[in-house]
């Protein structure tokens, strides 16, 4: 895990990430160990990832939260102090390795108080595998780039969003 090492510090000095948000994560431990996104999942690899993750955690005040697969609907695993009710909606049901992905599973299982909800939008995300975060980027997603392009054998992209220019013409932008 020292590429997702090196891209979390890269990214921190950056200052990517920032207290107080939230920042998705999506993640196919299967591509992070060469196979086809959903086929072998890894929880030694997720309790890796999310190990590393926390750890970011405690040093910028960022919050991470944890799109599960499409076999639920890429729902999110978020701890409930992080719950907001005017723009979520919880949803019944418990990641599992086979039905939500090894990366949300172990999540669940170590978080204080974990739930699930049906969507989100965050300013930002992390995508480990091509596991579609941007349903739950606010708009308008920009890519960040950077040095590391992979986890394990997977492709990273990872995104922030800046708010939408209206106007027309005689619009001005900051």
């Amino acid at each position: 895990m020292e590429d997702l090492k090196a891209l979390l510090s890269e990214l921190k000095s950056k200052s990517f990430f920032k207290a107080n948000e939230l920042c998705i994560i999506g993640c196919s431990t299967s591509e992070v160990i060469g196979e086809r996104i959903g086929s072998v999942g890894s929880m030694e690899v997720a309790k890796d990832i999310y190990d590393a993750l926390k750890e970011i955690e405690s040093e910028t005040g960022v919050s991470f939260v944890f799109q599960g697969c499409e076999h639920i609907n890429r729902a999110i695993t978020i701890e409930r102090a992080k719950f907001n009710p005017l723009t979520m909606e919880e949803v019944t049901v418990v990641p599992d390795v086979h039905a939500g992905g090894s990366l949300a599973t172990y999540a669940y299982q170590h978080m204080d108080n974990p739930m699930v909800v049906e969507a989100i939008t965050v300013s930002k995300g992390i995508d480990i595998g091509q596991t579609l975060i941007g349903m739950h980027i606010q708009h308008v997603a920009i890519p960040e780039r950077t040095s590391i392009k992979q986890i394990g054998e997977a492709i990273v992209t990872i995104a922030s969003s800046r708010p939408k220019k209206i106007g027309g013409e005689r619009a001005k932008y900051n």
